[in-house]
């Protein structure tokens, strides 16, 4: 374990964005991680994941503890089902194809989302219908108070919409150093309902679909959609889709008829935030270097040497439009930093 002094973070995180750390270190283990967090030089310290849901708008003055703990195993199968543990640092779109490769079902839907396996569970990851909530089995997290390794099965992880107990009392608290998954190894429920996943199977002459099949689907539609961090800065879908009441969204039909819904529960329905954006003018737009993707008013985009405090102004910008004319309040979806 080597700490190293000012470290750019461009390289990870997802936006791209050149902000740098006081300190910096990689741990591979939990033993690194524990001498990291014990680091008295330095008391400040920041969690560093794959970077891929996070707006850095600053420099960070402390210690930045990059993940990198490897490794995948089976715990635990029977006939039908199979426990997969996947550690902090493991690429999840790389988990994912591992899984696809030994024919374990559930996270297929989730092909392409970019970031690490240990904030999976921080965002309750979601795409195409399905969350990682559906195969959820538990995850280990380090105890900074207390130094221990500790399990939360899945209610204790109390999972909603793009949330944790992870994103709230355990934030400061816990460290995700493992995450298991309970998946299956036959008859794989299929999810091709949702977005446009039975539409891209037809255009691909496919009719009884597999899973691997599905993840094509869904890693295709993605691509066509999206843009790719490598090429383009992003942190994917910057905002939540809001939740409003029935009587709210009754009220907005009148003077917007085409308002897209997806009911949640008997009162409330959700709106999708990139219609939102996009009615509001957004889509496309560029500000210098920076701005709202053409393909995806979801997504914000840094195009060369933006800066974050630049990408937050605009992130803010939209929020205050949209609640000007729908009266509808977004949440940013990353964290900002």
């Amino acid at each position: 374990m080597r700490i190293q002094e000012n470290i750019s973070l461009k390289p990870y995180n997802t936006f791209g964005l050149d902000a740098r750390a006081k300190y910096f270190v990689q741990v591979k283990s939990i033993q690194d991680l524990k001498e990291a967090l014990s680091w008295d030089a330095y008391p400040d310290k920041f969690i560093l994941g794959g970077g891929s849901n996070m707006l850095l708008t600053k420099d960070l003055d402390c210690l930045v503890i990059q993940l990198a703990l490897q490794g995948i195993e089976i715990i635990d199968q029977d006939e039908d089902e199979v426990l997969v543990k996947a550690y902090a640092g493991e690429n999840w779109h790389q988990f994912v194809l591992w899984c696809l490769a030994h024919d374990f079902g559930g996270i297929e839907n989730l092909s392409l989302i970019p970031g690490n396996v240990g904030t999976a569970p921080i965002q309750n990851i979601g795409a195409y219908g399905v969350e990682l909530k559906d195969v959820f089995e538990s995850c280990d997290a380090f105890n900074i108070h207390t130094q221990a390794v500790e399990t939360f099965m899945k209610d204790a992880c109390h999972f909603g919409y793009r949330e944790s107990v992870f994103k709230q009392d355990k934030k400061h608290t816990h460290v995700i150093v493992s995450t298991t998954l309970r998946l299956s190894k036959h008859q794989h429920q299929l999810h091709t309902e949702y977005g446009a996943i039975t539409n891209e199977l037809e255009t691909m002459g496919i009719t009884d679909p597999t899973i691997q099949d599905i993840s094509k689907a869904v890693i295709a539609i993605r691509e066509s959609k999206l843009p790719n961090p490598k090429e383009i800065g992003n942190s994917g879908s910057f905002f939540k889709n809001p939740v409003i009441s029935n009587a709210h969204f009754e009220q907005l039909k009148i003077n917007f008829p085409d308002i897209p819904s997806y009911s949640v529960s008997p009162n409330e329905v959700k709106v999708p935030a990139g219609w939102l954006i996009e009615k509001s003018g957004f889509k496309g737009k560029t500000f210098n270097n920076y701005g709202v993707h053409k393909k995806q008013a979801l997504v914000l985009v840094n195009y060369g040497d933006a800066k974050g405090s630049d990408i937050l102004k605009l992130a803010k910008l939209i929020q205050n439009t949209i609640q000007r004319i729908f009266g509808i309040t977004i949440e940013t979806e990353v964290n900002i930093i």
